[in-house]
């Protein structure tokens, strides 16, 4: 279908999809999660073309993770599918409700967005995601894949519409962007006319161009350069577990821990034992001066980093290692490089915790916990459509609520303003 068609149909379709009852909605998304399990046999087939061209164009391990569908992973987008249709629905809630001295009753109720279109890269999860929290809160989704997920995002979408079709729903509540070329894209990114909201989701470069060049208002996911901190007060061992769940349980996810920074009294006792843990995963350690000298010297997992490694999202096994002589100077650090996304700092004392809470400009941030946290599912929220490192509407793991809006409602009995 032609892409402005594509559009102006789901625009067609967003006041009959916003005012579904919840009823309805949680039966569409029990029988959509239904639909992955029943069609995962031509799901996996669709996936498996998917992998063998990243193979063949040589895509790094991390994003081959992130592409790669299983049984397990099919049953988890279905157990997403099942969450979202539990949780309550925030369509229709009222927010507050006032009376003003001339009688009006004047409230605030949540509303659904209308259209929202999700960009993002190869990560076909987030297909069964984006359109069980966009439905739910009353919204059509349009999404646009990216070329290395194709097949799998076209059945994993086919399998999903026969829910919508069994409800009498319109189909274009969920709609796929077939095209993969980039001038389709960028019209996407212009059609204000049709749709509501654009979220990217994926690498910095995909955000950015998204930021930079759509005329629709963007709710901006960000890359995650996320960094847990050791301080002079640390319990070493807690530390080590922490940043070898954050940094190696997956590599190529936003949450994944990119860079330690580590307080110069522990240094030289942490840092041998951290390069120990995790040598089972064989990660890289690129540090400064002291850090290098305190794991060793040079060897083939460990190297001087150079400014760039300090910004660095690697989704590959590697860390870069700073020394701080201060909390202050970790903090300074940490704002300097970081991507606003998830922060932790490993330490006893309460004092220390709280500056860091504070003072760390991140949309979650951590005492004494793994970055691995930062999703939607683990905050309660049910499946998440991305993580916003921005301040405006939506912050963090963005669950139902961040997709809607609200209207002002006002009851009257024949009021007329002076």
């Amino acid at each position: 279908m032609e892409l402005e068609e594509l559009c102006r149909q789901a625009h067609e379709a967003r006041i009959r999809v916003g005012t579904l009852g919840t009823e309805v909605k949680n039966r569409t998304l029990l029988a959509a999660a239904d639909a992955l399990t029943e069609h995962e046999k031509e799901i996996l087939a669709a996936n498996a073309l998917d992998m063998e061209r990243a193979k063949a164009n040589n895509m790094p391990e991390g994003l081959q993770d992130r592409l790669r569908l299983t049984h397990e992973r099919i049953a988890g987008m279905a157990d997403g599918l099942r969450q979202i249709a539990s949780l309550d629905d925030p369509v229709g809630e009222v927010l507050s409700m006032k009376k003003r001295p001339n009688g009006l009753l004047i409230g605030k109720r949540r509303v659904s967005i209308g259209v929202i279109g999700m960009i993002y890269e190869a990560r076909p999860n987030v297909t069964a995601d984006a359109f069980g929290l966009c439905f739910k809160a009353g919204n059509c989704v349009i999404l646009k894949g990216g070329s290395d997920a194709i097949d799998s995002n076209t059945a994993i979408v086919k399998a999903m519409r026969t829910a919508l079709v069994k409800n009498d729903i319109p189909v274009s509540a969920l709609s796929l962007i077939e095209s993969t070329d980039r001038e389709t894209t960028g019209r996407f990114m212009r059609m204000k006319e049709y749709v509501d909201l654009l979220i990217p989701r994926g690498g910095s470069g995909l955000i950015q161009s998204v930021v930079e060049n759509a005329t629709i208002p963007v709710i901006e996911t960000g890359t995650g350069n996320c960094h847990v901190y050791v301080d002079d007060c640390a319990d070493l061992d807690m530390a080590v577990t922490i940043i070898k769940n954050a940094k190696t349980q997956r590599i190529g996810v936003c949450n994944a821990c990119e860079s330690v920074v580590v307080h110069r009294a522990v240094e030289k006792e942490f840092l041998p034992k951290l390069y120990e843990a995790l040598q089972e995963y064989s990660v890289e350690l690129r540090g400064d001066a002291a850090a290098v000298e305190s794991l060793g010297g040079e060897k083939s997992l460990v190297k001087h980093a150079d400014e760039e490694d300090w910004g660095r999202e690697y989704l590959d096994y590697i860390l870069s290692v700073k020394t701080v002589d201060s909390l202050e100077e970790a903090i300074a650090h940490i704002n300097r490089y970081n991507t606003f996304h998830s922060e932790t700092i490993v330490t006893r004392d309460y004092d220390h915790a709280q500056k860091f809470l504070d003072e760390v400009d991140a949309a979650c941030v951590y005492v004494n916990a793994s970055t691995r946290f930062s999703d939607g599912g683990e905050f309660g929220f049910g499946a998440e459509i991305g993580i916003s490192t921005q301040k405006l509407h939506a912050r963090g793991p963005m669950g139902l609520e961040a997709l809607t809006s609200y209207k002002y409602i006002i009851y009257g009995n024949g009021q007329v303003r002076p």
